[in-house]
């Protein structure tokens, strides 16, 4: 996923959110970062959109999730979510995964753990 700035204004709309550190250059710069940067919800958005169609995929449903955001992410930044199963409960249909997003330029921007519970859509017919 390639990061816009209409990206963090749709976030923005969505949330509320509309601290300055996100929209406004000058004041990103003056706490420390390169520019604007977008909202870390929009980093974590893209470990939900795998989680939901790839890994494990649809019916799977949130429990938990720990999040650590370790770089910024700027407008033009393409950043990369991979999972891996760490833990299958045999008493549950319950996964837990490690987590991690990457940066187009090596730099893992965030990583954590995700807890869910597996429900198979074609049970519920």
């Amino acid at each position: 996923m390639t990061v816009s700035d209409e990206d963090i204004e749709a976030f923005a709309r969505l949330s509320g959110d509309r601290n300055p550190v996100h929209f406004d250059d000058g004041f990103a710069r003056s706490i420390g970062f390169d520019g604007h940067i977008a909202h870390g919800a929009v980093t974590a958005s893209l470990l939900s959109a795998v989680l939901g169609m790839d890994l494990p995929g649809p019916g799977s449903v949130f429990l938990e999730q720990r999040v650590r955001f370790l770089a910024p992410v700027r407008p033009g930044d393409t950043i990369t979510a991979t999972l891996e199963v760490t833990r299958v409960r045999v008493d549950k249909p319950v996964l837990t995964l490690d987590a991690s997003v990457m940066r187009q330029d090596g730099v893992r921007a965030a990583d954590g753990e995700l807890v869910v519970l597996l429900r198979d859509p074609a049970d519920s017919r």
